[in-house]
């Protein structure tokens, strides 16, 4: 356990140091292989070079039973009812409605077409259904929920080595899709006939005086050991761990969202460099359906909010900051957001929290309806 958790802690600040620096090339390195990507190859090289196997390592029952939980509720707990009630309800619905296709449609698929080659042989032959929600976890809730749901349908090192590469690629192809669309929000409203709406009541992070980070991590931590000592169930765990954190961060006032944030992506970091110790690179397949697949599922979410954005009447610009707070996340949206109105840019970032907040209910509901549709 010793080598393991050197290899982890090494990784992780290998990667903050990075993050760090303002060289250019580092950042076009992270633009196209992401921190959380790094976190998870490192560890599987450092082993493969040196002819080690940690698949075994008890680092790993920790991480189920104490960094994972501790990530979820720390995330959770990031999200306040008073940022959630700035934004508005109609981008929230356009944003929700986002979420609602990426949990639904590929059970959809495997429903109507489950007599096809492509289900019966590769997606329940080969049990390839298993990368499923963890594709909804990441294009939902991220990183943490990605880990989560990984656990919980028991998907392979392998098949998840392969979503997260695959996704890291569609991502990034995607979030230029979306600058440039975002810039052409004005003639799409025009062409939809919706007058585009004046942009929300600006809103920034409350700036107050806010519990001390140390008693907010002890705070965390006594409320992920009583979870922990009073339950068996690892999704029970996470989904009361859910709720507490929405009830930390919609309740206290003086809850300190941006420092539980940053532990969570912190700890975000260990569970992939951990996951990492698992990985065999001679494990990795890749298969042009599933690749299929993922692109159209993706186009299809983006044309499926548009239609909730003209039934609602509500500027087109919306539904590529909802696509990017759902399948982007906390630092793309802004971005992405920039590019249209910089004042929209906190609302932005509301979503992409939000987008963290449900992500691990839409991937747990996924699972639900695969199980009970297919199997």
């Amino acid at each position: 356990m010793v080598a393991s958790g050197l290899i982890t802690l090494s990784t992780l600040v290998l990667i903050v140091f990075f993050e760090r620096l303002q060289h250019p090339w580092i950042k076009k390195l992270f633009n196209w292989i992401p921190s959380i990507l790094l976190a998870y190859l490192i560890p599987a090289l450092v082993s493969y070079l040196f002819n080690r196997d940690f698949s075994e390592d008890p680092l790993h029952d920790w991480s189920k039973t104490l960094i994972i939980p501790l990530a979820v509720l720390a995330v959770m707990s990031s999200l306040s009812l008073t940022q959630l009630r700035a934004v508005g309800w109609k981008p929230i619905v356009v944003f929700l409605s986002g979420s609602f296709w990426i949990a639904l449609f590929p059970v959809c698929i495997l429903f109507f077409f489950q007599d096809s080659s492509l289900v019966k042989d590769l997606f329940i032959g080969q049990e390839v259904w298993k990368a499923i929600p963890p594709v909804v976890g990441s294009w939902i809730g991220g990183s943490t929920s990605q880990l989560v749901l990984k656990e919980v349908v028991a998907c392979s090192e392998a098949l998840f080595l392969t979503v997260l590469i695959l996704d890291n690629i569609l991502v990034n192809i995607w979030t230029i899709g979306m600058f440039q669309s975002i810039k052409k929000s004005d003639a799409l409203n025009k062409l939809l006939k919706i007058n585009a709406l004046s942009p929300p009541e600006n809103f920034s992070f409350s700036s107050g005086k806010k519990i001390h980070p140390i008693l907010s991590l002890l705070l965390l931590l006594g409320v992920v050991f009583f979870v922990h000592i009073t339950m068996d169930s690892f999704v029970g765990k996470i989904v009361v761990l859910s709720l507490v954190g929405l009830g930390l961060g919609f309740f206290i006032k003086t809850w300190n969202g941006r420092f539980v944030l940053k532990i969570g992506s912190i700890l975000i970091l260990i569970v992939m460099a951990i996951l990492g110790l698992k990985l065999k690179f001679s494990l990795i397949r890749f298969d042009p359906a599933f690749l299929t697949f993922l692109v159209f599922w993706l186009v299809s979410h983006f044309i499926f909010m548009l239609f909730v954005a003209k039934l609602l009447r509500v500027n087109t610009a919306w539904v590529p900051i909802a696509s990017m707070a759902n399948v982007g996340g906390i630092a793309t949206a802004p971005a992405v957001t920039a590019a249209y109105k910089k004042e929209w840019m906190p609302h932005a970032i509301i979503l992409a929290v939000l987008s963290m907040a449900t992500g691990t209910f839409w991937g747990l509901l996924t699972i639900h309806l695969i199980r009970y549709f297919i199997y």
